[in-house]
């Protein structure tokens, strides 16, 4: 129910009613701050606030023939106030000073439902870290297994990485939470720079310090960019889980439900198929972030290049990554583990993820980087020939004990020392308090 209700309110931000709201709260903002300085009659204004409406229908109806959004609902918005008082509706502003104010209203108001998805996705994380926190598994580079670190560990750098995205989309909601009231081209000619400051400290938005007849849209490329990037961060943990799902590996798997369904062919298949959704669906978000990098380049002043693409990517972008954002707080809640899978798979390379620790240890006793290198190496090429030849159990401790060059240096108490789960995994909890989780 709670995450229905905010796509709705997402939605909702970016409807053509909310941004008509929005302007019809500009200009009689615009009217009042006039007011105050003596321009529009107080009894004018009083009329203008009591009757000032509009009718979506009207404003479409209207649009047709105008071809003018903005014409098409001040005049709704004239009709309905119904005297003379209505001259000074749109008084001195130009249609970029309600429609970019309106734009900073929807993308603070978007920002706001943002952060909160991304605190609710750290508490999850959080909270599913702390249970695997010392739960061992396999740590693997180029998709090759490589030290033991914990699930949990994972998981708290899936934390980290969110609080990063958290405090981005913190900042450009600053950043890009801006209003202009400055007219045709930026100068404020025809209403003071008063006006514009009233009207953005209404809305909750700051002025922008200087504009053309638009806000610059670097501005809105980096809120774009923001989102890109916290939808690739989705990306970057679906590509996670969508590895330790393989049947392969199987150490995490997405959440199946009664009643669900895999494949058409196969009955068998448990896919992770919201992990590849999101994957997918961060693709769109990265191609709107390079849209609005296409809007920078605007001619001169202003021209209108830029509004039929904001049109779509911005109310698309902002209600998908909510959407994505909820999908991966469930995905984290419901996420299947299975920690006895990860202590077989950590079986698989025969201790060999010891490989580092016993070659520090050479260094230690006295070799060179080089020559240790070299024993560390025989040894566990002929561990991995002995496993693929079939001769028994190989295992890499034993082939080091088996190797006169190395028994001149360790013994095996020094090799139980090294080689084992605690040594790797000493520094886990002190990680975890690193990044803030207690």
């Amino acid at each position: 129910m709670i995450n229905r209700y905010s796509r709705e309110k997402m939605r909702s931000i970016w409807t053509d009613q909310r941004k008509l709201e929005i302007w019809l709260e500009i200009e009689l903002l615009a009217a009042e701050a006039l007011s105050k300085e003596g321009i529009v009659p107080e009894k004018d204004f009083r009329i203008m606030k009591k009757r000032a409406s509009f009718k979506l229908e009207r404003c479409r109806e209207l649009e047709k023939t105008l071809n003018h959004d903005v014409i098409a609902f001040t005049t709704n918005v004239a009709e309905n106030i119904n005297h003379k008082a209505s001259r000074w509706l749109h008084f001195g502003l130009t249609s970029s000073d309600i429609g970019d104010t309106a734009f900073g209203v929807q993308i603070k108001e978007s920002a706001d439902i943002l952060i909160d998805d991304l605190k609710k996705v750290r508490k999850v994380i959080a909270v599913k870290a702390k249970k695997y926190q010392m739960t061992p598994m396999i740590g693997r580079s180029h998709g090759i297994h490589g030290e033991p670190t914990t699930f949990g560990l994972k998981l708290a750098l899936m934390y980290d990485e969110f609080g990063r995205a958290l405090k981005r989309m913190e900042s450009v909601k600053r950043t890009a939470s801006l209003g202009k009231i400055s007219g045709a081209v930026g100068t404020n000619a025809h209403l003071s720079p008063k006006v514009e400051s009233f009207v953005c400290r209404k809305l909750g938005l700051t002025a922008a310090p200087l504009t053309t007849q638009v806000i610059q849209r670097d501005i809105h490329a980096e809120f774009m960019t923001t989102l890109a990037l916290v939808a690739a961060s989705i990306e970057r943990w679906s590509t996670e889980f969508r590895h330790l799902q393989r049947t392969e590996v199987l150490e995490a798997e997405e959440f199946f439900a009664k009643g669900q369904k895999g494949s058409s062919a196969m009955p068998h298949k448990r896919n992770p198929i919201t992990w590849e959704r999101l994957t997918g669906q961060a693709r769109v978000i990265r191609g709107n972030a390079l849209a609005a990098m296409e809007n920078v380049a605007l001619w001169h002043e202003r021209d209108i290049s830029h509004s039929s693409v904001e049109r779509v990517i911005f109310p698309d972008s902002c209600a998908l990554l909510d959407y994505m954002l909820h999908k991966l707080e469930g995905l984290i809640k419901g996420l299947i583990v299975y920690p006895e899978n990860m202590k077989r798979n950590l079986g698989i390379s025969l201790g060999m993820w010891n490989s580092q620790s016993v070659l520090l240890e050479l260094i230690r006793k006295g070799l060179s980087r080089e020559n240790a290198y070299e024993l560390v190496q025989r040894s566990a090429m002929l561990t991995w020939k002995a496993k693929h030849a079939g001769k028994g159990e190989a295992d890499f401790k034993t082939q080091l004990l088996e190797d006169p060059d190395v028994r001149k240096h360790l013994t095996k108490g020094d090799l139980d020392r090294i080689c084992n789960l605690d040594f790797h995994l000493k520094n886990v909890k002190q990680r975890f308090r690193k990044v803030g989780i207690k």
